[in-house]
């Protein structure tokens, strides 16, 4: 079991969230080429070691969060919001 520490929520179970995919994945243009949208959503690394990832707190805070995590341990290195402005707001409220 996978435990994420929602920055809104608190620490939660993994199965309150959707996985979204790879964080680093820059997607393309909407009127890109049909091979560039291929290459974005399938042709992917399966990363082994730490990865950023996107996840959807879809059953708490309902927000959009980049989580660093092993793909091996499953170990949770960080957690941040994934909207800047959220982030931003949160280190001004500090």
């Amino acid at each position: 079991m996978i435990r994420i520490p929602c920055p809104f929520c608190g620490e939660r179970d993994h199965s309150e969230f959707t996985y979204g995919g790879d964080a680093s994945i820059e997607y393309p243009p909407l009127d890109a080429p049909p091979e560039q949208w291929l290459r974005a959503v399938f042709e992917r690394e399966n990363v082994r070691g730490m990865q950023a990832e996107t996840w959807h707190h879809a059953n708490g805070c309902r927000l959009w969060l980049v989580v660093e995590r092993d793909t091996l341990t499953h170990e949770i290195r960080s957690v941040r919001p994934a909207h800047a402005g959220i982030a931003q707001a949160l280190e001004e409220g500090r």
